[in-house]
Protein backbone atom coordinates (compact mmCIF):
# COMPACT_ATOMS: atom_id res chain seq x y z
CA UNK A 1 0.00 0.00 0.00
CA UNK A 2 1.51 3.53 -0.65
CA UNK A 3 0.54 6.03 1.46
CA UNK A 4 1.94 9.16 -0.81
CA UNK A 5 -0.42 9.11 -4.11
CA UNK A 6 0.98 9.73 -7.82
CA UNK A 7 0.45 13.31 -7.32
CA UNK A 8 2.74 13.46 -4.05
CA UNK A 9 -0.16 14.28 -1.82
CA UNK A 10 -0.62 12.16 1.29
CA UNK A 11 -3.47 9.58 1.80
CA UNK A 12 -4.62 7.92 5.07
CA UNK A 13 -5.06 4.42 4.03
CA UNK A 14 -5.87 3.15 8.16
CA UNK A 15 -9.25 1.53 7.14
CA UNK A 16 -7.22 -0.50 4.44
CA UNK A 17 -3.96 -1.27 6.70
CA UNK A 18 -7.10 -2.63 9.32
CA UNK A 19 -8.55 -5.05 6.72
CA UNK A 20 -5.22 -6.05 5.93
CA UNK A 21 -3.54 -6.19 9.18
CA UNK A 22 -6.92 -8.23 10.38
CA UNK A 23 -7.34 -11.02 7.12
CA UNK A 24 -4.39 -10.38 4.46
CA UNK A 25 -1.25 -10.06 6.01
CA UNK A 26 0.86 -13.10 7.21
CA UNK A 27 3.78 -10.82 8.00
CA UNK A 28 4.66 -7.83 9.52
CA UNK A 29 7.80 -6.40 9.65
CA UNK A 30 8.22 -3.25 11.23
CA UNK A 31 11.31 -0.84 12.91
CA UNK A 32 10.93 0.83 16.32
CA UNK A 33 12.93 3.32 18.56
CA UNK A 34 13.09 1.37 22.00
CA UNK A 35 12.00 -2.04 22.96
CA UNK A 36 11.64 -3.17 26.71
CA UNK A 37 12.76 -6.94 28.20
CA UNK A 38 9.16 -8.12 27.09
CA UNK A 39 9.54 -7.18 23.32
CA UNK A 40 6.65 -4.30 24.15
CA UNK A 41 7.69 -1.47 21.85
CA UNK A 42 6.84 2.23 20.42
CA UNK A 43 7.93 5.15 18.46
CA UNK A 44 6.73 7.26 21.23
CA UNK A 45 9.80 8.52 22.79
CA UNK A 46 9.97 11.76 25.08
CA UNK A 47 9.36 15.06 23.09
CA UNK A 48 8.60 12.89 19.73
CA UNK A 49 5.15 11.41 18.85
CA UNK A 50 5.66 9.73 15.47
CA UNK A 51 4.90 6.38 13.37
CA UNK A 52 1.99 5.48 15.90
CA UNK A 53 -0.38 4.76 13.12
CA UNK A 54 0.19 1.86 10.70
CA UNK A 55 2.15 -0.52 12.94
CA UNK A 56 -0.64 -1.11 15.80
CA UNK A 57 -3.28 -2.03 12.63
CA UNK A 58 -0.59 -4.08 10.94
CA UNK A 59 1.38 -5.61 13.36
CA UNK A 60 -0.34 -7.26 15.79
CA UNK A 61 -2.07 -10.96 15.57
CA UNK A 62 -5.34 -10.72 15.26
CA UNK A 63 -7.08 -12.73 17.91
CA UNK A 64 -10.33 -13.29 16.11
CA UNK A 65 -8.75 -14.52 12.74
CA UNK A 66 -10.04 -18.11 11.61
CA UNK A 67 -8.57 -18.62 8.20
CA UNK A 68 -5.18 -20.30 7.98
CA UNK A 69 -2.13 -20.64 5.53
CA UNK A 70 0.92 -21.66 5.37
CA UNK A 71 3.13 -19.24 7.61
CA UNK A 72 0.01 -19.06 9.90
CA UNK A 73 -0.23 -22.52 10.68
CA UNK A 74 3.96 -22.68 10.98
CA UNK A 75 3.82 -20.97 14.12
CA UNK A 76 1.17 -23.43 15.53
CA UNK A 77 2.40 -24.45 19.22
CA UNK A 78 0.68 -27.69 19.91
CA UNK A 79 -1.57 -29.68 17.61
CA UNK A 80 -4.57 -30.13 20.37
CA UNK A 81 -7.95 -30.25 19.21
CA UNK A 82 -8.36 -26.53 19.54
CA UNK A 83 -5.52 -24.81 18.55
CA UNK A 84 -4.55 -21.82 16.23
CA UNK A 85 -1.52 -20.26 14.65
CA UNK A 86 0.00 -16.84 14.91
CA UNK A 87 1.10 -14.14 12.47
CA UNK A 88 4.28 -13.70 12.06
CA UNK A 89 5.42 -10.07 13.35
CA UNK A 90 8.80 -9.07 13.44
CA UNK A 91 10.72 -6.24 14.86
CA UNK A 92 13.84 -4.82 13.47
CA UNK A 93 16.42 -2.62 15.34
CA UNK A 94 19.74 -1.65 16.05
CA UNK A 95 20.74 -2.18 19.59
CA UNK A 96 21.79 1.63 20.20
CA UNK A 97 20.05 4.77 18.16
CA UNK A 98 22.51 7.82 17.05
CA UNK A 99 23.31 9.80 20.21
CA UNK A 100 24.25 6.43 22.22
CA UNK A 101 21.05 6.23 23.18
CA UNK A 102 19.83 2.09 23.80
CA UNK A 103 17.27 0.99 21.82
CA UNK A 104 16.64 -1.92 24.47
CA UNK A 105 15.46 -0.37 27.84
CA UNK A 106 13.43 -1.48 31.07
CA UNK A 107 11.01 0.91 30.77
CA UNK A 108 9.15 2.72 27.47
CA UNK A 109 9.52 6.36 27.48
CA UNK A 110 5.88 5.60 26.24
CA UNK A 111 4.43 5.09 29.87
CA UNK A 112 5.41 8.03 31.17
CA UNK A 113 4.27 10.25 28.15
CA UNK A 114 0.79 8.13 28.65
CA UNK A 115 0.90 9.40 31.78
CA UNK A 116 1.68 12.87 31.55
CA UNK A 117 -0.87 13.30 29.29
CA UNK A 118 -3.72 11.84 30.84
CA UNK A 119 -3.93 8.81 28.65
CA UNK A 120 -5.80 6.20 29.32
CA UNK A 121 -2.89 3.83 28.31
CA UNK A 122 0.41 4.05 27.66
CA UNK A 123 1.00 4.52 23.77
CA UNK A 124 2.73 1.20 23.27
CA UNK A 125 2.87 0.63 19.33
CA UNK A 126 3.19 -3.33 19.27
CA UNK A 127 2.54 -5.82 22.57
CA UNK A 128 5.07 -7.69 23.13
CA UNK A 129 3.06 -11.16 23.20
CA UNK A 130 2.36 -10.28 19.54
CA UNK A 131 5.70 -10.26 18.46
CA UNK A 132 7.22 -13.41 16.97
CA UNK A 133 10.80 -12.27 16.28
CA UNK A 134 13.07 -9.71 17.56
CA UNK A 135 15.90 -9.20 14.50
CA UNK A 136 19.52 -6.83 15.32
CA UNK A 137 22.89 -6.61 14.41
CA UNK A 138 23.41 -9.56 16.88
CA UNK A 139 21.32 -11.97 15.53
CA UNK A 140 18.00 -12.98 15.61
CA UNK A 141 15.08 -13.94 18.49
CA UNK A 142 12.73 -16.64 17.48
CA UNK A 143 10.11 -15.67 20.32
CA UNK A 144 7.80 -17.86 19.17
CA UNK A 145 9.67 -20.85 20.00
CA UNK A 146 10.30 -19.34 23.51
CA UNK A 147 8.41 -21.44 26.19
CA UNK A 148 7.30 -19.09 29.04
CA UNK A 149 8.40 -15.40 29.94
CA UNK A 150 11.56 -16.40 31.59
CA UNK A 151 12.64 -18.02 28.42
CA UNK A 152 11.16 -15.15 26.24
CA UNK A 153 12.93 -12.18 28.22
CA UNK A 154 16.27 -14.50 27.79
CA UNK A 155 15.96 -14.25 23.89
CA UNK A 156 15.35 -10.64 24.00
CA UNK A 157 18.88 -10.21 25.73
CA UNK A 158 20.65 -12.02 23.82
CA UNK A 159 20.09 -10.59 20.70
CA UNK A 160 20.23 -7.09 22.72
CA UNK A 161 23.74 -6.53 22.58
CA UNK A 162 25.83 -4.23 25.55
CA UNK A 163 22.53 -2.55 26.53
CA UNK A 164 21.50 -3.28 29.88
CA UNK A 165 19.28 -5.40 28.92
CA UNK A 166 21.53 -7.42 26.92
CA UNK A 167 24.41 -7.03 29.76
CA UNK A 168 22.14 -9.33 31.45
CA UNK A 169 22.26 -12.23 29.11
CA UNK A 170 23.63 -14.83 30.80
CA UNK A 171 26.40 -16.86 28.05
CA UNK A 172 25.55 -20.46 28.72
CA UNK A 173 21.71 -19.44 28.49
CA UNK A 174 22.11 -17.60 25.06
CA UNK A 175 24.37 -21.21 24.45
CA UNK A 176 21.43 -23.75 25.23
CA UNK A 177 18.80 -21.07 23.15
CA UNK A 178 20.86 -21.16 19.91
CA UNK A 179 21.47 -25.15 20.46
CA UNK A 180 17.54 -25.26 20.34
CA UNK A 181 16.96 -22.68 17.51
CA UNK A 182 15.14 -19.88 19.60
CA UNK A 183 18.49 -17.88 19.22
CA UNK A 184 20.61 -17.55 16.24
CA UNK A 185 23.45 -15.36 15.50
CA UNK A 186 24.99 -14.87 12.13
CA UNK A 187 27.26 -17.93 12.39
CA UNK A 188 24.76 -20.33 13.22
CA UNK A 189 23.07 -19.01 10.03
CA UNK A 190 26.13 -19.55 7.98
CA UNK A 191 26.56 -15.82 7.55
CA UNK A 192 30.31 -14.59 7.79
CA UNK A 193 29.85 -11.11 9.77
CA UNK A 194 32.44 -9.59 7.62
CA UNK A 195 31.05 -10.00 3.91
CA UNK A 196 28.39 -8.08 5.24
CA UNK A 197 28.47 -4.60 2.64
CA UNK A 198 25.95 -1.95 1.67
CA UNK A 199 26.18 -3.65 -2.21
CA UNK A 200 24.45 -6.77 -1.31
CA UNK A 201 21.30 -4.60 -0.62
CA UNK A 202 18.19 -5.38 -2.60
CA UNK A 203 17.69 -1.69 -3.39
CA UNK A 204 20.14 1.53 -2.62
CA UNK A 205 18.28 3.88 -3.67
CA UNK A 206 14.46 5.38 -4.83
CA UNK A 207 15.38 4.84 -8.79
CA UNK A 208 16.10 1.18 -7.30
CA UNK A 209 12.63 1.23 -5.25
CA UNK A 210 10.31 2.71 -8.64
CA UNK A 211 12.17 -0.60 -10.44
CA UNK A 212 10.86 -3.48 -7.44
CA UNK A 213 7.96 -2.35 -7.55
CA UNK A 214 7.78 -2.45 -10.90
CA UNK A 215 6.71 0.75 -11.87
CA UNK A 216 3.75 0.90 -9.40
CA UNK A 217 5.90 3.69 -6.88
CA UNK A 218 5.73 7.38 -8.36
CA UNK A 219 7.79 9.20 -6.01
CA UNK A 220 7.39 12.55 -5.25
CA UNK A 221 9.84 15.26 -7.28
CA UNK A 222 11.69 16.19 -4.52
CA UNK A 223 12.89 12.36 -4.05
CA UNK A 224 13.93 11.45 -7.10
CA UNK A 225 17.48 11.23 -8.56
CA UNK A 226 17.21 11.44 -11.98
Amino acid sequence: MFFTGNDGTLRSNRVLCQLAGQYGVDLFIGSTLQIDADANSSTVTRGRLAGFGGAPNMGHDPRGRRHSSEAWLKLLKDQGPVSRGQKLVVQLAETYKKGGEPTFVDELDAVAVGAKSSMPIAPVMIYGDDVSHVVTEEGIAHLHKAEGVDERRAAIAAVAGVTPIGLRAKPERTAELRRRGIVAYPEDLGIRRGEAKRSLLAARSIDDLVTWSGGLYAPPARFRSW
